[in-house]
């Protein structure tokens, strides 16, 4: 927390005024010299900040003439001057302030950064008076909580969380009948706030803003409402270390949202279950210890209370508040619908926690319609589009920290999100959807790419997590069985990266319904656990009980409910981009669409007259699409499989992926990735885009090479090698070496990319066992060092080996001068690494 710097000057002035004032009296008349004078601390520090002049009465200040908006505090206008008048009523209460860029300069771009509704600030703040007629503005700090504040421990935890003092103001007036209190924030608007503007440094400094131009900057208006107050402001920066632009001028919009007086009853999160969270350290939680407590985000939806007992009785309701997400008024027209539609879709999964017509997207209002809505307000939520190269899209929440309650989302949808869909879809479906064969889609296709991507971003608003793991629970087979998935889709959630269904073959027939993703069973399940009304429990705590047992339940008996959280570093069940619960057998499927693909890309992405940047889109999505699938099966390498349990639940928490698994990744490596797939380059396509194949492919093999012999994979095959229950450091290299120096063993030639794949394999090797500095280096839990352990052993010994194999292959007849060169490099290289070892010069 920081203290406004502006405040802290004002303090200070006033306490040294008031010492200078007193030391000159005292100069004037001495007092007696047996007379003390005792200084009260409190009142010193309360007269440090009186004011220079007593409160006016309150006409004086809000004269004739003023505007004036009434809402949960009141604003008033005069002439240039802005002030809060602020009653006691709210005194204490929480207000979240969200600030927004509501327009952005085309010059402070840095990334996904520097648009329009890209949100720059964010904190909870309360209105409480302070001495001797100050109001202050406080921030308010949820790290460390008690909720009883009748407990033993609240008053330690108060008395250790001081919130700190944005802001304070010399209260000029108070009404009348002294209900409320006025203060002028004219001077606090105007200036660079960290309150109502950019609330961090960093922000700025992504935009290369400098200072604020205080000539150039101005409030625009304030509008006050019955939950929240808005203001605009339009702010003129100095370009800081941006040599293209002399100064930035942004609006910048800030939502005052007054919080409920009483949070929703928060909802225990489990983390079976994926959902975003809030935590904060409870001190209520443990009479013996300090626990985290989480709490998972999510709307409040309760239903109306005439329609109580219905609800009770199992019939569908409408939530007394529904969710609403509102379209920008600036996105293309005949994407409209295919938006709407992706939010709306969810109406079914809310249907399963008892609601009806829970959620709906409309189309914002025009200014004609409603000249007080605001797109930026912080109580509507919406969807934001953005004219910018950026291919995504997302969907941010704002929350309130006390109870996970989500107040607002705006989902941010980049104009350049088409070209990313495009992509996707035409490597992994164009073998079997004659749409995807074009640079330019059909709207109706891509109008159907867009409501899924809708739908996959509302869920995100709903405060569900990427579930990585969805599409593993799927059987590959499935995949391409049209009955099967026009029932099941191809992934029970469309919160996984599924995309679309590239095990599909165009002998299967599969349409839409089987390659697009669309919300599933987990989808369903998840949002019946977040959002089914409980008012039979008391508490959260209470609660929790029922809905722990009530997930056991259902993941044991439905394997289709497994999350899977993206943040797993070793399970390979949870990747992006990856489908069915086999990454061998799913991959080989999507390779062989890719080699129907390759021959036609041309014919397909080129346009005449035109220059080949389609084409090259084309070939380089095929490409990425391979490099994907290298990926899902090395991360099956020293896999573990992680499931999360509570105590008392059956099954594994951790295991190693089955040897045989591990095994056939490795041999499917070694067929599709180092023995050169030759069916990648197409000479007429690769002339055309001047790509050399040779170090493309190169580059992808180190991508895979490299992590797959690295510590923290390493760390794991020795520990099952150790333990003799599973897949090891040899089983990996004797595996590798098959493929990789099969010409070697076999006493033949190599050619060019082969020899390439060979020293990349020697020289990872000798990284891993020529490390310098091992012992004295720091290394993450659970990786060993080489140093300590027998990893660097294993490699030198198989370092030795390989130099012997090199000079015997090198006694036989018949190779050529090519391969008699390499293998001579290849034992000088590794025998230099022993002479510099024992020399000491390894670096």
């Amino acid at each position: 927390m920081r203290f406004n710097n502006r405040a802290i000057v004002l303090y200070g002035a006033m306490s040294i005024l008031t010492v200078g004032s007193g030391c000159a009296l005292f100069k004037k008349k001495k007092p007696a010299p047996a007379a003390t004078v005792t200084v009260d601390p409190a009142k010193k520090t309360a007269d440090s900040l009186k004011k220079a002049s007593s409160l006016k009465p309150y006409s004086e200040i809000i004269t004739k003439g003023t505007k004036t908006q009434v809402g949960y505090f009141t604003v008033h206008q005069k002439d240039k001057k802005y002030f809060f008048e602020v009653p006691d009523s709210i005194m204490g209460r929480e207000i979240l302030i969200v600030n927004r860029i509501a327009k952005a300069s085309a010059d402070m771009r840095n990334g996904n950064f520097g648009l329009a509704g890209d949100q720059i600030g964010e904190g909870v703040y309360r209105f409480e008076k302070g001495a001797n007629d100050h109001l202050f503005l406080k921030r308010i700090s949820f790290t460390e909580y008690a909720k009883d504040s009748t407990s033993a421990m609240a008053p330690s935890v108060v008395k250790n969380n001081v919130h700190a003092i944005a802001e304070a103001w010399p209260i000029l007036a108070k009404r009348k009948d002294s209900s409320a209190v006025v203060v002028d924030v004219t001077e606090f608007l105007n200036a660079d706030n960290e309150v109502t503007y950019f609330d961090r440094k960093n922000y700025k400094e992504r935009a290369g803003m400098g200072a604020q131009q205080n000539n150039k900057s101005y409030v625009d208006y304030i509008h006050a409402n019955k939950t929240n107050v808005e203001i605009r402001a339009v702010k003129t920066y100095t370009a800081g270390r941006n040599p293209t632009s002399n100064s930035y001028t942004v609006e910048l919009n800030s939502s005052m949202v007054l919080l409920p007086k009483v949070p929703m009853r928060p909802r225990i999160a489990d983390p079976r279950v994926g959902y975003f969270s809030r935590s904060f350290r409870d001190f209520d939680a443990n009479d013996q210890g300090v626990e985290t407590t989480t709490y998972a985000t999510r709307w409040k939806l309760e239903p109306k209370p005439e329609d109580v007992e219905k609800y009770k009785r199992g019939e569908l309701v409408e939530p007394a508040k529904r969710i609403i997400f509102y379209i920008d008024p600036v996105t293309p027209k005949k994407w409209v619908p295919y938006l709407i539609q992706g939010v709306n879709d969810w109406q079914k999964a809310f249907e399963a926690a008892g609601f009806k017509n829970a959620i709906e997207a409309i189309e914002a209002p025009t200014a004609a319609q409603d000249s007080t809505w605001s797109i930026d307000d912080a109580s509507h939520s919406a969807i934001i589009y953005r004219p910018s190269a950026v291919t995504n899209a997302m969907g941010p929440s704002v929350t309130d920290p006390r109870s996970g309650e989500i107040i607002e989302s705006h989902i941010f949808w980049y104009h350049n999100v088409m070209g990313l869909l495009q992509k996707w879809y035409m490597a992994q479906a164009a073998a079997v959807d004659p749409r995807a064969r074009k640079p330019k889609f059909d709207d109706k296709l891509m109008g159907e790419l867009i409501r899924f991507v809708s739908s996959h971003e509302v869920g995100h608003t709903l405060g569900l997590m990427h579930n990585f793991g969805s599409s593993s629970t799927v059987p590959v087979e499935k995949l391409r069985d049209k009955k099967w998935l026009e029932k099941n889709g191809h992934t029970p959630s469309i919160m996984d990266y599924a995309r679309f269904n590239y095990v599909a073959q165009p002998e299967d027939n599969v349409g839409d319904k089987g390659m697009f993703p669309r919300i599933g069973d987990y989808d369903i399940w998840a949002i019946k656990w977040g959002y089914t009304w409980r008012p039979e429990f008391n508490s959260a705590e209470e609660e929790s009980k029922v809905l722990v047992k009530m997930v056991s339940d259902s993941t044991q008996s439905n394997h289709r409910l497994w999350f899977g959280n993206e943040m797993e570093p070793f399970d390979p069940r949870s990747q992006n981009e990856d489908l069915g619960d086999d990454s061998m057998l799913a991959s080989a499927y999507g390779i062989k669409n890719l080699k129907r693909m390759m021959p036609q890309i041309d014919q397909w992405m080129s346009t005449p007259g035109e220059d080949t940047k389609n084409l090259f889109k084309g070939y380089e999505a095929i490409w990425d699409q391979y490099t994907l699938y290298m990926g899902h099966v090395m991360k099956n390498v020293a896999g573990v499989y992680h499931n999360v349990k509570v105590n008392g639940e059956p099954g594994f928490v951790v295991k190693p992926v089955p040897f045989e698994k591990q095994q056939r990744a490795v041999k499917f490596l070694n067929d599709y990735l180092f023995a050169t797939p030759t069916w990648l380059h197409n000479p007429k396509v690769a002339d055309k885009l001047g790509v050399n194949f040779n170090s493309e492919l190169y580059q992808i093999q180190e991508n895979i090479l490299y992590p797959m012999i690295s510590r923290m994979k390493l760390s794991k095959l020795l520990d099952n090698e150790t333990a003799g229950k599973g897949y090891g450091v040899t089983n990996l290299l004797d595996d590798l070496e098959k493929g990789i120096l099969s010409e070697v063993y076999a006493g033949k030639n190599s050619d060019v990319n082969r020899r390439a794949l060979q020293k990349m394999y020697i020289n990872r090797l000798m990284m891993q066992a020529f490390h310098a500095n091992d012992l004295i280096e720091i290394v993450p839990p659970g990786i060993y060092r080489f140093g300590l352990s027998d990893l660097k052993g294993m490699f030198q010994s198989r370092l030795r080996n390989y130099q012997l194999l090199f000079r015997n292959t090198l006694k036989k007849t018949g190779l050529k001068k090519e391969t008699r060169w390499h293998l001579d490099q290849l034992d000088k290289m590794i025998e230099q690494k022993f002479v510099a070892e024992r020399q000491g010069n390894l670096r």
